[in-house]
């Protein structure tokens, strides 16, 4: 375990100013792209602009080759900050450990788009890829913090459509219930370095827009039936408030009969795979991930190269 590299990032994000009182949109969307335009992406994968029904999309794929497959990756936020660049060391630690392309999302944003519309975006993105001749099971769901959330709702919402299930789902830090009830948020509040209840409920309440947070598109970790659904990997650090978010989640599909492994890294923060390169714990959890991705994506080739199988 790497205590230096873990206590070196919990004081790096402490040290970040804290404002008194709720920040302004802009200011959190312009903090938070600085904030990860510091994370290390990795080498051997190219980006193209491209759109998946009326949105844009970043797809990031392989210089050297890769396989047949394709990540749909919904990026981080809390529904109101973030974009495909500022999840591309995620996206791309992904591609270059499994040689899948990687499509990430741009979906629309509150307060301007509050809910549904990221679910909106997501199921239209997921249909597009089908429309395009993309077979189901060799497509996985992808995302970190609300974007993780996203790979459970739009599971849910594809149900509701007809749409057959993707073949996998892999959520970092996943947000998955927007009552805020888990226990985490108390026992974890002062040890999680980036988040306070007061934050969430911020930036929650722009998603909102006033609805209810008591349904299962909002919170499904509390209320949703995960029947049929994909095998899923969810990754949580310890440290974080949302960690129950996972904790339930896993619980409620195991019940459901879901194939589902719980991953728990100790004393990490929310989404502690962007440390990759810095953290050992986030390189080794990325491993893991792809290792599940690779398992469950069924893909027509085995074309591969050396240095995509060995990147890391």
């Amino acid at each position: 375990m790497s205590t230096d590299q873990r206590a070196m990032i919990d004081a790096m994000l402490r040290q970040r100013p804290i404002p008194e009182g709720p920040r302004p949109v802009e200011e959190i969307r312009a903090g938070f792209r600085a904030m990860m335009a510091g994370m290390t992406v990795p080498d051997g994968i190219r980006t193209t602009g491209t759109s998946l029904g009326p949105r844009p999309a970043l797809l990031v794929e392989p210089v050297d080759g890769g396989r047949s497959g394709t990540i749909l990756y919904f990026h981080g936020g809390g529904n109101v900050f973030g974009s495909p660049e500022t999840a591309l060391s995620l996206t791309g630690s992904l591609v270059a450990r499994t040689g899948f392309r990687a499509l990430s999302l741009d979906y629309r944003l509150a307060p301007e788009h509050p809910f549904p519309a990221a679910i909106e975006d997501a199921l239209s993105a997921y249909r597009a890829l089908l429309d395009g001749g993309e077979d189901p099971s060799t497509v996985a769901f992808a995302g970190d913090s609300a974007g993780g959330g996203l790979t459970v709702t739009t599971c849910l919402a594809a149900r509701e459509a007809g749409l057959p299930m993707p073949a996998a789902i892999v959520a970092f830090s996943a947000s998955l219930d927007a009552t805020r009830t888990g226990e985490s948020m108390d026992t974890k509040a002062g040890v999680d370095p980036f988040f306070t209840r007061e934050s969430l409920a911020h930036t929650a309440a722009m998603y909102l827009a006033g609805q209810d947070p008591h349904q299962p598109l909002l919170s499904p970790a509390v209320l949703a039936d995960p029947t049929g659904f994909p095998p899923m990997l969810l990754q949580a650090g310890a440290n974080e408030v949302l960690l129950d978010d996972s904790t339930r989640m896993a619980a409620r599909a195991r019940a459901a009969g879901v194939d589902v492994v719980l991953d728990v890294t100790a004393d990490v923060p929310h989404v502690f795979q962007c440390f990759a390169g810095v953290l050992d714990e986030a390189d080794a959890a990325l491993d893991r991930a792809a290792l599940f991705l690779t398992q469950h994506l069924r893909t027509p080739d085995a074309t591969r190269t050396p240095a995509a199988a060995n990147r890391r």
